[in-house]
């Protein structure tokens, strides 16, 4: 079993960097690869950005907006998401999780840090 504990969020003004960090526990051994996700209140929880755990990776920046990067630590087990110029829209509870096969099912889950932007 793998555990999920999510850190970094708190309330910033727009135009602000935020750094959240996901440390994985148990069996990360059977982690194929890992991702963030964010649910906004009253939406429904949205799929954000997504990197393999092993095998050679590079941060990388979601195209759409420019504005999340993805990054692993495997030494420190921790995945990482940096979000640069927050917006009041980004506001949202921000939680990983784990697959544990190319294609399955997001089976493990962290319990979310709160992001909140103020305008």
């Amino acid at each position: 079993q793998v555990r999920l504990v999510e850190s970094g969020g708190g309330l910033v003004q727009t135009g602000d960097s935020l750094r959240l960090s996901c440390a994985a526990s148990g069996r990360t051994s059977s982690i194929y690869a890992m991702a963030w996700f964010r649910q906004a209140p009253g939406k429904e929880r949205d799929f954000v950005l997504a990197i393999n755990w092993s095998g050679g990776s590079t941060p990388y920046t979601d195209s759409a907006s420019g504005r999340f990067t993805i990054s692993r630590d495997n030494a420190k087990n921790t995945m990482y998401l940096q979000i640069s110029n927050l917006k009041p829209e980004d506001t949202a509870t921000y939680y990983c999780a784990a697959r544990h096969s190319a294609g399955g099912a997001w089976k493990s889950w962290g319990q979310g840090t709160q992001v909140t932007v103020s305008s």
